[in-house]
This record gives structure tokens, sequence and C-alpha cells, in this order.
């Protein structure tokens, strides 16, 4: 037998709760906790603080968990501005020692439920992600399922049952201590404003184990759906139903709507969820049609305020310092949105990031002598650099004059390392003249 086969048998035979007690497997959870980084709980220790005394930490936390001493510390609760919303998101942060017990509840618990969640399920799992989701909701809209039936779960990591998620965990694990441990998890309590609240529903988002929690949660409606021959794409709350007609689509919505109300206790936003035609509704920021994948409006124009919130025209920081922070930005914000098959959407946002520093550029240059040289110095013939600069235009206005863009080139600011994406890995995207402004 191998050094791996006995590794697994000797791991099948302990008790989950013994694996979680073990100072090396609470390592491997800390791992991830660093890698996945976060701010400080109630305690106020940082990742940095946490590892620089680690073995004694995971040591003390070994003891704890086998003692039956370990208590969570309350989540501090943060609050985050929705994109495009006054609404703010409820975050809960736990401790990094709790976070380390959590990522290792997840580490245990997910193979004993990832094998039978449901192939229309995205959020939150190994190999899947949103941009697979958006896959699954083209392939469904190219079959003629045109109408979507968009269910909105209000508040929905703050109203889980409690008591439904140890109801569902005990289904597949038998040992009492993990479950005694998640729900001393569950009911830690929530530190916000100065005050502790007790925590009698819902899991904290933000936490390493709550994700694992709502699917498994949400993993009933997935079957329920299988069952009655619904077809679907779901990214964690975000469930998106498509069927063929308005009629099938109410129907579906007044039936499932009291599924969710009555059997996992939850609530449905009665005035944000909606039964439409694939192209009015928006699904993880992009409108999925049977004939294309596009940017949502509020996408592109939540990133069009990001770049102004980037690049202000009175800034005085270095160039390559902003430029720095403009690439960490874009360039993964970018990568997920390469998916739409309108390019003149990101051709459009790298138009207005290198227009937003060139109206930086002219507005640094208090007068217009010291412009005229400054365009010079970039390449501008004399006349012209002069002409520009003596034009008495607004710096927002200079910025799309001809001398301004011939100075600082689309050309340039590639040189200079601002990293263009819509010109790279774009064969998937549809020969389009222009884009149709969306949702």
């Amino acid at each position: 037998m191998s050094k791996d086969e006995t590794m697994q048998l000797t791991l099948f035979q302990e008790s989950l709760f013994e694996q979680l007690c073990k100072p090396a497997f609470l390592k491997q959870a800390w791992q991830q906790v660093k890698v996945n980084r976060g701010a400080a709980g109630v305690d106020r220790v940082s990742i940095e603080e946490y590892g620089a005394r680690l073995n004694e930490e995971l040591n003390q936390l070994s003891k704890e968990l086998r003692g039956w001493k370990y208590t969570p510390e309350a989540v501090l609760r943060v609050e985050i501005p929705k994109p495009g919303s006054k609404e703010k998101r409820k975050l809960g942060i736990p401790t990094v020692r709790d976070r380390v017990v959590q990522q290792g509840l997840k580490i245990l618990l997910e193979p004993h439920f990832e094998p039978e969640f449901s192939d229309s399920s995205y959020g939150f799992r190994p190999g899947r992600g949103q941009q697979d989701a958006i896959k699954q909701a083209k392939r469904l809209a190219e079959n003629g399922k045109d109408w979507v039936v968009d269910i909105d779960l209000e508040k929905f990591f703050d109203r889980i049952n409690q008591d439904r998620v140890i109801h569902l965990l005990r289904q597949k694990v038998r040992d009492n201590k993990i479950l005694r441990l998640v729900g001393l998890t569950l009911r830690s309590g929530i530190f916000h404003d100065g005050h502790l609240e007790k925590s009698e529903e819902g899991t904290p988002q933000g936490s390493p184990l709550s994700p694992l929690l709502s699917n498994i949660v949400l993993d009933e409606l997935d079957k329920e759906l299988e069952k009655r021959g619904l077809e679907f794409s779901r990214y964690a709350d975000d469930a998106k139903i498509y069927v063929g007609s308005r009629k099938s689509g109410e129907r579906v919505m007044r039936s499932i709507s009291t599924f969710i109300e009555k059997r996992l206790k939850l609530a449905v936003n009665q005035t944000k969820s909606k039964v439409a035609q694939a192209k009015d509704v928006v699904f993880l920021g992009f409108v999925v049609t049977k004939e294309f994948v596009t940017m949502s409006w509020k996408s592109y124009k939540r990133a069009m305020s990001k770049t102004k919130e980037l690049i202000k025209r009175g800034a005085h920081k270095p160039f390559k310092e902003q430029l720095e922070k403009v690439n960490q930005w874009y360039v993964g914000w970018a990568s997920y949105y390469k998916m739409t098959e309108f390019p003149a959407q990101l051709h459009a946002i790298e138009a207005h990031i290198r227009r937003r520093f060139r109206a930086q550029f002219v507005k640094n240059q208090k007068r217009e002598k010291s412009l005229a040289k400054r365009l010079q110095r970039q390449g501008v013939l004399k006349g012209r650099a002069y002409c520009a600069a003596y034009s008495n235009k607004g710096c927002w206005a200079m910025s799309h004059a001809k001398a301004v863009e011939e100075a600082w080139s689309n050309k340039w600011f590639e040189e200079e390392g601002f990293k263009v994406q819509s010109d790279k890995e774009l064969s998937h995207w549809k020969p389009v003249r222009t884009w149709l402004k969306p949702l």
C-alpha cells in the first residue's frame, strides 16, 4: 500500500473532528486563509501577526478544540455600498483563528456535498465560476428559452435558517462534534457599532464556511427545479430560470416563490423579482440572449465611475504610480468582461482611461506656455503645440484635441505600461460595428 493510500485510509478511519484538531491539518487550513487574506476581526489580530507566531497559535487552537474550550468570537460587522445602489451589503469578518477553524470545516465537509450538487450550480464551487454560469445561460437562451424567471432572495445570507442548515448537514455528516461546532460558529454573535448582537439566523457573508452552507441550503431549490424539469443557471443566491413563454414564467414564479418561503424559510423580494424576456434581465453583470452576450449598462457605467475614482484630473501623484493602480483594477475587471460580444464597450473604457490621463496632464500645466513646451517635448510641432495651448479650452475639451492626442498617443500609453485588454485574445468576439445600449 502506497503512502498516499495509507494516509487516506487513516483519515477515513478517523472522525472528522479528530482530523480538524490536528495541528498539521489546521496548518493546511491556515495556508488557504493566508492566501484569501482579509481584514482583522474583533480581536484586531491581522493575518501577518497571526502568522508571526503560527506554530504557537495552531498548537493552542488544537488544544482548545480537543478540550472543548474553543469558543468562536463574534464576527465584526462591516457595511459596504452595493454597486449601483444606495443599499449597503453587510459583511461579517471572523477573527483569523476562527477563519482557520471555519476553513478546516469547509475542507472536511465539502467532499460530502460537492459530488451531489447540481450541474447548473456554479457559485463557490471548485473548477466553476461566473463565466460558466453565463455560458449555461447562453445555451438555454439559444435553445429557445427566451423568458427568464428572475427571483430575488431578500437578504439571503442574513436570513438563512440555522436549524435547517444543521438538519441538512446531519443528513450526510454523522459526527455530532462537527455539527455542534458549526452551530457554535453560526451563533457566535455580531459585533456592530460597539454592541454585541445575537445571531439567531443567517450566516455571515465573508466567512470561509458561508459559501458552502449557502450552497447546501440552495441545493434543495436546485433539486426541486430539476424535479419539475425546469432549466436554470445559478451562481450563489442569483438564480435565473429559463422558460419558453411569459405564461409559463408567471406560473413558475408563483410556485417556486411559495416553495422558497415555506420550505427553505427564505424571503422573496416581490419588488425586485420579475418575469421578463432575456434581453431585459441582468445576470452577473451581463445581458444574455440567444443573439448575444453583452456587458450590462450598469456594469459599463460603474467601470466609467471607477476610472474617475482612480484618475483624478487634479492629481499630482506620479503617472507610473497611478497607472499601476489602474492596471491592477483593469486587467482583472477586463478578464471577466471579455465575454462581451461587443468589443466597443472595452474600447470605450480604455479610451476613457487615456483621456482622463490626458486631461490630468493638461491641467497640471498651470500656464499656456508651459503646456505648449510640454507638448513640444512630447513630439508635437511648435505651431500646433502653441495653437492648442492657447485655444482657451478647458482641460477636458483639450484632452480630446488632436495635438494632445498626438503628444500622448495610444501607442505612448502602451509603451509606458498601460495593459490594454481589448485587442488581445478576442477571437470569439463577433464582428459588430457598434454596441447597443443595454440595461
